[in-house]
């Protein structure tokens, strides 16, 4: 019962899914974690998965490398002249899913973001062997944005099971009123409800797609270092 959760662009709403979703997960007597392998800047995402997850986790569990560059992984690994340890972060996933019954994975920013010079969110998701749930603000100009991300989770090899539309400002015009019909149509993945406000019960929607997730661990790192 894991994930990973990517973004159509940063700021979509990938933690406040990811805190409801483990939120709902304990309320339902799960054993939830929450990872979000790279932090870059400060590590409020970090914190915030922390304190939504089961107890007995620090927060150097949740976050394995923090960079303090607000920028790309691999823009703040340049500037701090450090190398991104992907073992560390896949080994950190195993011990994860060892201790949790769900575990979901918060990417950074978007899925073409850079973590190293020839590796991305992408490259480390497929390592991780998770299926992916896209993360998009439900507004004007999402259909491009969520379905040239779909579209390449597909390329890379990796089940999308999901769409997550957030409707931040509860909007009500064209557009947010059929993005998520235009979205089933086009892409055949299932639009999961908006669960930042609900606080009650896991919908039904991502209970399947939870229950559904492999168990495969994650693989070795193959990519040059």
């Amino acid at each position: 019962m894991s994930l990973f959760l990517t973004g159509t662009d940063t700021g979509v709403g990938k933690t406040f899914t990811a805190v409801s979703l483990l939120r709902l997960g304990r309320a339902a007597g799960l054993r939830c974690a929450g990872m979000k392998p790279i932090c870059c800047g400060d590590r409020h995402d970090a914190e915030l998965l922390l304190a939504a997850g089961s107890e007995g986790l620090t927060v150097d569990e949740v976050n394995p490398i923090w960079l303090k560059t607000p920028a790309a992984p691999y823009s703040a690994s340049m500037i701090e002249d450090v190398q991104i340890d992907v073992p560390l972060l896949l080994a950190g996933l195993t011990r994860l899913r060892e201790r949790f019954e769900i575990v979901l994975v918060e990417g950074v920013g978007g899925w073409m973001v850079p973590i190293r010079q020839d590796y991305f969110v992408s490259d480390l998701a497929k390592e991780m062997g998770l299926p992916v749930v896209v993360v998009a603000l439900n507004r004007l100009g999402c259909l491009n944005h969520t379905m040239l991300t779909v579209r390449s989770i597909a390329a890379c090899g990796l089940k999308c099971a999901g769409i997550a539309l957030n409707n931040a400002d509860r909007s009500s015009d064209a557009a947010c009123t059929t993005n998520a019909g235009i979205l089933s149509d086009i892409t055949g993945v299932p639009v999961l409800p908006d669960i930042t406000s609900v606080t009650t019960e896991l919908p039904a929607e991502w209970e399947r797609i939870l229950r559904a997730s492999p168990l495969r661990q994650p693989s070795s790192y193959r990519t040059q270092v």
